[in-house]
């Protein structure tokens, strides 16, 4: 069976900043709550900024390589194999209208592990057949970033995803730190959160105290 390649997986939504904190900061950004984050212990990031336009995104990009890199942590690009190859990041993360896993395997080859977003069980097993790393799977509970995906999975369907396919899995949706035993108890490798640090009044932490819940 595959092994993990890491516990705490952090998707970015510069949306979901904690307003009250860009109010009084003038303006704070997804650099500088990454950052945070990157303290508490996150050693693995994705950048999800599907409506910035191109090159907003590519400079985002590298700022986010430079302090990921800084901290040893890894970096996956959203769906952009362009930008993910432009600042070498370490993977790319694809959805389920990105180009097919296999059809990505050929272009980037081995330079780049492979996420895929996955909603059911026949997904999952196609993310792995065509050669994904590993996956996301959700949402387990309910959350607005993944409304349109449809109710809540809830533990037991991650628990059939986990036991049908041997790459890593990774719960997401509406996961917070007091939801982690339960996830991890269904064998999941890990967990995947936007608003539980992105939306935190402290991320660094709320990122601490996940990785403690998970450890």
């Amino acid at each position: 069976m595959a092994k993990p390649l890491f516990r705490l997986y952090l998707i970015t939504d510069r949306n979901q900043i904690h307003r009250e904190l860009v109010e009084l900061t003038g303006g704070r950004d997804s650099i500088d709550v990454v950052k945070e984050a990157l303290q508490g212990g996150v050693t693995a990031v994705q950048l999800r900024e599907k409506d910035l336009p191109i090159r907003e995104l590519l400079k985002l990009a590298e700022d986010m390589r430079k302090i990921t890199k800084d901290s040893g942590a890894m970096l996956f690009i959203n769906g952009r194999i362009d930008v993910a190859m432009a600042v070498g990041a370490d993977g790319i993360h694809l959805g389920q209208t990105d180009l097919p896993v296999d059809v990505v395997r050929k272009i980037v080859g081995n330079r780049f592990m492979i996420g895929v977003s996955t909603h059911n069980l026949k997904e999952a097993k196609e993310a792995e057949e065509k050669g994904a790393d590993f996956i996301t799977f959700g949402p387990v509970y309910e959350t607005p970033a993944k409304l349109k995906y449809g109710k809540p999975v809830g533990v037991n369907a991650l628990k059939e995803i986990k036991n049908g396919i041997s790459i890593p899995v990774y719960a997401i949706g509406g996961i917070k730190s007091g939801d982690i035993k339960p996830i991890l108890a269904t064998g999941a490798n890990g967990v995947a959160v936007i608003s539980a640090i992105i939306g935190a009044k402290e991320p660094k932490k709320a990122a601490e105290e996940i990785i403690r819940s998970i450890q």
